[in-house]
């Protein structure tokens, strides 16, 4: 049994327990009742979001993996992942696999998977982040998943908005390295950058496309292909 309470019920229900187990004992009942407790917090109400949004299905169907893959499947991985990182604010690959064992239970039940910590490891996620570097099956996953939260939310595009911007920081530069020296909007020019190309459905804020670049990258060749993304997804025009 998983248990879902606060600090304090959870002490009135071990108390009641442990009545119902002495009274079980004088009536010659001798099942044991296990109670494992979890931290559930945010992490269900994360996990019915992305199934809502089919996430799971569309990676397992836009991103090739090869046949030998055991256990879970790419796109719950890949899932589980992400409500990590929401959760925890917390990227790093290492950290995955402790919180999905403290979570097990949690994380079952919410995706009806047989999950297991051997799941998640770092090298399973690193697996992970070289299927998502494709930009063919990117772009193609990109625009079905548009396509389905416009859907399912009932979203209707009139307006999209795009812009760029840049995030510095005290990183090393490398010369096929993300972060390189440019012109700075931070105002920071002693500082190496990366770029981020976003087009957002007006007023809702909701990400469209998103481009990853090198800081040292102008604005004005990111629109065109930006633009020709959204068109894909949305099938429309005139909403720039």
């Amino acid at each position: 049994m998983i248990n879902l309470f606060s600090d304090d019920s959870l002490l009135t229900v071990r108390l009641n327990l442990d009545k119902v187990r002495k009274f079980g004992y004088a009536l010659g009942m001798t099942e044991i009742l296990t109670i494992t407790s979890e931290r559930v917090d945010d992490i269900p109400l994360f996990l019915a979001h992305m199934r809502r949004m089919d996430l799971p299905m569309l990676l397992e169907s836009y991103f090739l993996t090869h046949g030998n893959r055991q256990g879970l499947d790419f796109g719950w991985t890949t899932t589980i992942w992400l409500a990590h990182i929401l959760s925890q604010a917390d990227h790093r690959m290492n950290q995955v696999q402790p919180w999905v064992e403290r979570q097990i239970e949690t994380l079952r039940i919410s995706t009806g998977q047989p999950v297991q910590a051997l799941d998640v490891t770092d090298d399973r996620l690193a697996d992970v982040l070289r299927t998502l570097s494709d930009d063919r099956c990117w772009t193609n996953f990109e625009r079905r998943l548009t396509g389905t939260l416009l859907r399912v939310y009932d979203l209707h595009p009139s307006r999209v908005r795009l812009d760029s911007t840049t995030a510095s920081g005290y990183w090393e530069v490398t010369q096929d390295g993300l972060f390189q020296f440019g012109h700075s909007k931070d105002h920071r020019p002693d500082l190496p950058q990366v770029k981020v190309m976003l087009a957002t459905l007006d007023p809702l804020g909701l990400p469209l496309a998103t481009d990853v670049l090198s800081g040292e990258c102008a604005d004005d060749p990111l629109y065109l292909p930006a633009i020709a993304r959204v068109r894909g997804s949305v099938g429309a025009r005139r909403l720039l």
